[in-house]
């Protein structure tokens, strides 16, 4: 139970925030690069509204658009450009998890002069943790990776086929301006998968994490149980505002560092989703929704009580005799079921993926999170073998 924990963050919460965006920003610079995707932002008018409240404050902006949805180096390496061109002074990152993954490592690489690939684990001889970025605000729009109040970035190399990480203190934002309101238009799908990514952001650290956290155990399993409530609610009527709000403070607090704390955490099934969407290109949280379950079965096998734990405490499972892997096991299975009910896939073969590629999945997740024998870190530890046993559990 020995750790520290420090989030620099500065968080803005509520209906309407979007409006201080400006003021915010001019206390970091006079002029922002606006890091955007797809185009959603601009369609839905959330674009302009930053831009009013920019240009209200003082403050001149360019732009990067077209992030995606699984953001590529090289989308890091144009946007670095255009700030350093433009004489940009901040960040921010109006999108989802991947826009604003990829702002984060703009920021960085503005000033840096080798390659940003660099920042990214993926097996170098020479990781260069970035010590320097501009100040980075955060506007998510949708609720999924908690990406706007932590360190960490995930970005993908199309060439090499590796979607790996950087944690970095530089990477804090130093503004997360939340307005649940910018969720509002986010379709089903994306709405469900954002509500998987949560979770599994939690389980991660659940199962995972060392003994005797009986506090954090409550702090996750608390964010789990309203994930789930909440999470139905917003898949079923997309202009719940409270709904929205409330899964959208769970996603911050799901890896914001808190629940984590004194936990420890190594990320398994995103490792080994990540494997996957970097060859297949899926949506990251229909990834894991098809991954954790398949790994959870796996893993119960390892530690029964623990996974009878969650059975119990989050579905209400009683033990009626049985032994705690029978528990753990129909717990996993009230998971999955929850799953497949706001509509995400728990099958690779509804993304469209087979077994062909199966040992080259296995080799790139023990990549960068592996231990002394190459295994994947876990509880328990996963060979290569044991990775692609898991796949074809998934099929």
């Amino acid at each position: 139970m020995n750790f520290e924990f420090h989030n620099p963050t500065k968080l803005i919460f509520g209906a309407g925030t979007l409006s201080r965006l400006g003021p915010v920003t001019r206390e970091y610079g006079q002029k922002a690069l606006i890091v955007t995707g797809g185009g959603s932002v601009k369609r839905s008018g959330a674009f302009d509204r930053a831009v009013a409240s920019l240009t209200d404050a003082g403050v001149a902006h360019a732009e990067c658009t077209d992030v995606e949805p699984n953001p590529r180096i090289t989308s890091v390496v144009r946007g670095a450009r255009i700030a350093r061109e433009a004489g940009c002074e901040v960040i921010i990152a109006l999108g989802g998890g991947s826009t604003m993954d990829a702002a984060k490592v703009m920021a960085a690489a503005v000033l840096y002069a080798g390659d940003p690939w660099d920042m990214i684990g993926h097996g170098q001889e020479h990781w260069h943790i970035p010590t320097q970025a501009l100040p980075i605000i955060t506007v998510p729009t949708l609720a999924a990776t908690g990406s706007e109040m932590n360190c960490g970035a995930v970005i993908s190399n199309d060439a090499t086929k590796v979607k790996s990480f950087v944690q970095a203190e530089c990477l804090y934002p130093k503004v997360a301006l939340v307005d649940p309101e910018l969720t509002l238009t986010v379709p089903k799908d994306q709405t469900a998968y954002g509500v998987c990514d949560l979770i599994t952001h939690v389980t991660e650290g659940y199962f995972n994490g060392v003994d005797g956290t009986p506090i954090q155990d409550r702090f996750a399993e608390g964010v789990i149980i309203n994930a789930i409530e909440w999470g139905r609610r917003a898949v079923a009527d997309g202009r719940d505002l409270d709904a929205r709000a409330q899964v959208q403070w769970a996603s911050i607090v799901a890896l914001n560092g808190w629940v984590q704390a004194g936990v420890g955490m190594v990320p398994p099934v995103h490792m080994i989703e990540h494997a996957l969407s970097a060859h297949h290109d899926i949506p990251h949280g229909a990834g894991l929704a098809v991954v954790n379950p398949a790994w959870m079965r796996f893993a119960a096998r390892a530690r029964p009580e623990r996974f009878a734990q969650f059975a119990q405490r989050i579905f209400g499972l009683s033990p009626d005799g049985k032994d705690a892997l029978t528990l753990g096991l129909a717990g996993i299975a009230a998971y999955e079921g929850f799953l497949r009910e706001i509509g995400c896939p728990t099958r690779l073969s509804e993304l469209g993926i087979g077994d062909a590629l199966f040992e080259a999945y296995a080799k790139d997740a023990v990549l960068v999170v592996h231990d002394d024998q190459g295994r994947l870190l876990g509880r328990p530890p996963m060979t290569q073998d044991d990775i692609v046993a898991v796949l074809r559990a998934a099929l």
